[in-house]
């Protein structure tokens, strides 16, 4: 087995795969937020 370095491999792709599901979780829950909100307001 090689020797294992740390911090040498590239983690570029993960790291944009990372950035872009936290950009997508917080859209998701600001969109179903706002659905409670409407719904909240039309429902009274």
């Amino acid at each position: 087995m090689a020797e294992h370095k740390h911090g040498e491999m590239d983690i570029e792709v993960q790291e944009k795969t990372f950035d872009g599901f936290i950009k997508a979780s917080t859209y998701g829950a600001v969109a179903c937020i706002l659905v409670l909100l409407f719904l909240a307001m039309v429902n009274s």
